[in-house]
């Protein structure tokens, strides 16, 4: 990058007048011991500093921007809603449109309920699964981040049977006693768990695939093993797609696995860029929400007709345009050109990717949990590598514990220069 010195004077101005200077804990670049630049403009999987510096982009709005950025679709179906009104509090069509897409395209979604953020509709699902259940206790793994609801944003205790502790300062430990953390991937943490408090298990919920900690998958059989002793023990599935939800298949990641949880959330692409999300499930878990049922959720802008003619817009496009064949095709090419790198580096790496999604590890060893990430993520060696890209216009996460993401945008010119700085970047780190 060259100068950025008009991003360093915003940046100092911010941290005047909002907390570390930022509206996200991560863009701050904590992690790279860093300042983050001010964006002016982005289209395609290019966006442009105040400074006029052009990055290649594989943040994409921490996912939403699956077409690219300023997509032309999308942009002409929110300016023409706009023109309309920009919100109503009272029920517009696309609300009717969007959930009846999402109920034809996730597997498991009889009903569906519009919220505005992914921690709107995990807070949500978590209620309705205690509501239709009357049990209290909540499973969570770690690694999987479901938002910053206060019963959810849990560390885990000393064991398996172990009770969480608050992991954020203004949690009473009474909201961490309800919920339960394990080690993702250990199907005997969880059998221990359900023998100890079964009948006061609400629900297990986890990201299928977590992307939240890097990126890792789950081992064959997992998933089917968590649907299994769910049921036997009377207690939901909740499958947490707010990431992965329409990235890494038309149906997410339950259509990749055959696996049908009782509730869903989702968020993400389905606003095209607009804070937007959505919970779902079987009608009968459903109708327990008000005004039907005795579970309360409520919310002035959701269904907010912007966010939804611009997730409706970005679906219809991804769907016309073969969408998830041509990301397969297009992370197939990434991954490859990483790969090829990573072998001419000559030192340990791992390299995840599903679909559109991927994730560099500074290790050769396995990961599939949190505690194996933290080994792998090395943050001297990440941090070497995040400021070689950087300079060299490649925008990668400012965290080794983030996912990265391609667009419908990235052409082959794009896969290629970003490869060939990786590439440079795993020599200045073994340098």
């Amino acid at each position: 990058m060259s100068a950025h010195s008009i991003s360093s004077k915003l940046y100092k101005n911010a941290c005047e007048i909002i907390p570390g200077g930022v509206n996200s804990p991560v863009r701050a670049f904590r992690n790279v011991d860093g300042e983050p630049f001010f964006v002016r403009a982005a289209k395609g999987c290019r966006i442009w500093d105040v400074d006029d510096n052009e990055l290649i982009d594989y943040v994409g709005t921490w996912g939403p921007a699956i077409l690219g950025h300023a997509p032309i679709p999308v942009i002409e179906a929110v300016s023409e809603a706009a023109k309309r009104g920009v919100s109503f509090g009272t029920p517009n069509p696309f609300e009717i449109e969007m959930a009846r897409l999402i109920v034809e395209w996730v597997p498991s979604v009889e009903k569906v309920r519009m919220v505005n953020s992914g921690t709107e509709a995990t807070m949500s699902a978590i209620r309705l699964a205690r509501g239709f259940t009357g049990r209290d206790k909540v499973i969570k793994f770690e690694g999987c981040y479901h938002g910053h609801v206060d019963s959810l944003l849990v560390a885990a205790g000393s064991g398996a049977l172990t009770h969480g502790e608050p992991d954020s300062a203004g949690i009473p430990r009474s909201f961490a006693a309800e919920t339960i953390t394990l080690p993702f991937n250990d199907p005997e943490s969880v059998e221990k768990a359900f023998m100890a408090d079964g009948d006061d298990i609400a629900a297990v919920i986890l990201e299928p695939i977590p992307a939240n900690a890097g990126l890792f998958f789950p081992r064959d059989g997992y998933l089917e093993f968590l649907r299994d002793i769910t049921q036997r023990h009377g207690a939901l599935l909740i499958f947490d797609e707010v990431m992965t939800g329409f990235r890494v298949a038309k149906g997410g990641v339950q259509q990749l696995y055959g696996i049908s949880p009782d509730l869903t959330a989702l968020g993400k692409v389905i606003g095209g860029g607009l804070p937007v999300g959505a919970f779902g499930g079987r009608a009968e878990i459903m109708n327990q929400l008000a005004p039907d049922g005795p579970v309360y959720q409520a919310g002035t802008l959701s269904g907010n007709p912007l966010a939804l003619a611009a997730g409706l817009a970005q679906l219809h496009e991804m769907e016309k345009q073969r969408g998830w064949q041509r990301l397969e095709e297009i992370g197939s090419a990434f991954e490859s050109g990483v790969r090829d790198a990573m072998a001419q580096a000559g030192s340990d790496f791992t390299f995840h990717r599903v679909g559109s999604m991927f994730c560099l590890f500074f290790t050769g060893e396995e990961v599939f949990d949190l505690e194996s990430a933290k080994v792998a993520a090395n943050g001297g060696s990440f941090k070497k590598f995040f400021q070689y890209c950087l300079e060299n216009g490649v925008f990668l996460a400012p965290s080794p514990y983030e996912t990265g993401f391609i667009s419908m945008a990235h052409a082959q010119e794009d896969i290629d220069r970003s490869v060939q700085v990786i590439g440079e970047a795993f020599a200045e780190i073994r340098g």
